[in-house]
């Protein structure tokens, strides 16, 4: 049956989404592991990781309450953070599916499957790259963090092997070339220095909202 909606995509497309799943999952572990050095339930991970299924919130959750903010500081962080998906659910709207399928649709949206659906060249393969991506991560995200987790409560310190550093060693790799640009580079530096600032004055968790004013910097210069 899945062989009707893989079978428009070409094999290097699919080749790429594999890899990217893989990607995923490798942080997955480092995430599962970070959450449960932390002190989290295995349920907390396992929830975020198949409720929210978005890394880039979930990680921000676990780190400001770990650091001594509150769940509605940190839940407030993720919804800034995942405000992209605003604008992703509109150019996705036709690969999302009708009725019941499209609850689904939406839940596996996340940036990898918008960039694969929406940068094949036809309306058929659009549609399988989308799910196939976001289906995939859907699937490997959520094991990837429980065996993480597992893996972090076995082991008596996750950073003696590097677990902890895998999801900010590939934020640095990807955010480096972006720090090439003046307008990129002059909104980073604002924001990381307005968190600085903001770091020994107001409550954990809260100097991460201050970093995003950063953005206001780039939204100027544009």
């Amino acid at each position: 049956m899945w062989k009707k909606y893989v079978a428009p995509l070409d094999g290097g497309v699919i080749k790429a989404i594999i890899l990217v799943c893989l990607a995923d999952a490798v942080v997955g572990l480092s995430y599962g592991s970070l959450a449960a050095a932390d002190g989290f339930p295995l349920w907390v991970p396992l929830a975020l990781s198949t409720l929210v299924l978005a890394g880039a919130s979930e990680f921000m959750f676990i780190g400001i309450v770990a650091g001594g903010g509150s769940p509605l500081t940190a839940a407030a962080a993720g919804l800034l953070v995942n405000a992209r998906h605003l604008p992703f659910g509109i150019a996705v709207k036709d690969l999302v599916g009708k009725r019941a399928a499209s609850l689904i649709g939406c839940h596996v949206m996340n940036d990898e499957s918008v960039v694969f659906g929406l940068s094949q060249p036809t309306p058929a393969t659009r549609i399988a790259a989308y799910w196939l991506c976001g289906l995939g991560i859907g699937l490997s995200w959520p094991l990837s963090v429980m065996l993480g987790a597992s893996l972090g409560k076995l082991i008596p310190d996750i950073r003696a092997i590097g677990l902890d550093a895998v999801f900010p060693a590939i934020l640095m790799a990807l955010t480096f070339p972006a720090l090439r640009l003046r307008r990129t580079r002059l909104p980073a530096l604002a924001g990381s220095l307005l968190a600085l600032i903001a770091a020994p004055i107001v409550p954990a968790g809260l100097p991460v909202l201050f970093a995003l004013c950063g953005l206001l910097i780039w939204k100027h210069k544009r």
